[in-house]
């Protein structure tokens, strides 16, 4: 709900750090817009709703984010077209995603026409942080916690909603070496690996952190139980393209985040009559494939990376390449032709992109 008298009020800063920035040389996740949203809810509804300069924040040391983890967020972007128009990919998508896991994290759900219109006026002000360089885009992170000071295993009753935005460079500047986990878990059945939860991300640094120490960029998450079937590859989700079908773990079980460049890439293969299977995908046959040769392709999807092709896949202690990223028909198109579409050099077939007025 959003109070009666809800209106967004805006703050402009007064001295912009636009010029500050390098354009050409942006390490993701690093620099920060002008200004920033932020709404509170109380008392059964959000309101307070502003736009402000971007800065710090203050929470009680009793926030009950800090405690019991009540936290979530998404991640989108926005770039510009030929003619210097901002364009969003699929923004409901993310709407929609986030109440998805609102609900899952007991959190009070973000009204879509607040999300959207919260969305709109921050990038009309920040319009000229997105950025035209090849390969950049203007990062896109709105995110919900619980901020009521509070020391009880509960609920929150006060929550912030905020979004802010970051002109970003390429997530991953090379192929990735990905490693199968076979120990430590992501998620399990029945708990929240479908949600976009701030815990979920905590959790995955410790043994992220043992496969980089390796060498390796990314786990691939297997299942919690037997550890035999693949569920989704650190921050991305995950494709393999094996005898001319294009295979990839399947949603049923709650425990594979539904990625919004997952759900797009489904739709082109479809329009593009390629088959593809939604299923549970065995680590055997994966590796069977590489070593007869059938494994043609592989590769993470996801809002920062997009298209982050595998070079290559760890599994009980043997390192399989695959084959070469130049020969590699699949990924390549998909990852030009979802940036074509995204920048407006592609007819938008689908109605993804909304441009910002």
């Amino acid at each position: 709900m959003i109070g009666e008298t809800a209106k967004i009020s805006i703050e402009k800063t007064t001295t912009s750090k636009i010029d500050s920035v390098d354009f050409n040389n942006i390490k993701f996740g690093k620099h920060f817009s002008d200004h920033m949203f932020v709404a509170h809810y109380a008392n059964g509804q959000w309101d307070e709703l502003q736009i402000v300069p971007y800065g710090n924040i203050s929470v009680s040391p009793a926030c009950a984010a800090l405690h019991y983890g009540q936290a979530i967020f998404e991640g989108m972007k926005a770039y510009k077209n030929k003619q210097g128009e901002v364009l969003v990919f699929r923004p409901y998508e993310n709407a929609k995603r986030i109440n998805i896991s609102a609900k899952r994290m007991c959190i009070p759900e973000i009204p879509e026409d607040l999300f959207m219109e919260a969305l709109t006026r921050l990038l009309q002000l920040d319009k000229n942080w997105v950025p035209t360089q090849e390969g950049a885009s203007l990062y896109i992170r709105p995110f919900i916690f619980a901020s009521e000071p509070v020391l009880g295993v509960r609920p929150a009753e006060e929550y912030t909603f905020m979004i802010i935005t970051s002109p970003v460079g390429s997530y991953y500047g090379e192929p990735v070496n990905v490693k199968i986990e076979t120990e430590y878990s992501r998620a399990a059945d029945g708990g929240v690996g479908f949600a976009k939860a701030a815990g979920n991300y905590g959790a995955a640094l410790y043994p992220a952190k043992l496969g980089q120490l390796k060498g390796y960029h990314q786990l691939v998450w297997t299942d919690a139980i037997e550890h035999k079937y693949i569920e989704e590859s650190g921050t991305m989700n995950v494709f393999f393209h094996i005898n001319n079908k294009l295979i990839t773990p399947s949603l049923e079980r709650k425990t594979t985040l539904p990625g919004v460049t997952r759900d797009s890439i489904i739709h082109i293969a479809k329009h593009w009559n390629i088959p593809i299977e939604e299923k549970r995908v065995s680590v055997q046959e994966v590796i069977e494939a590489i070593q007869n040769g059938t494994l043609k392709d592989a590769f993470g999807s996801g809002t920062a990376a997009t298209i982050a092709q595998i070079k290559k896949i760890h599994f009980n202690g043997i390192d399989y390449e695959l084959p070469p990223i130049e020969n590699r028909e699949l990924s390549n198109k998909l990852g030009q032709y979802l940036d074509c579409v995204k920048r407006g050099t592609e007819p938008d077939i689908f109605n993804w992109v909304m441009k910002i007025v």
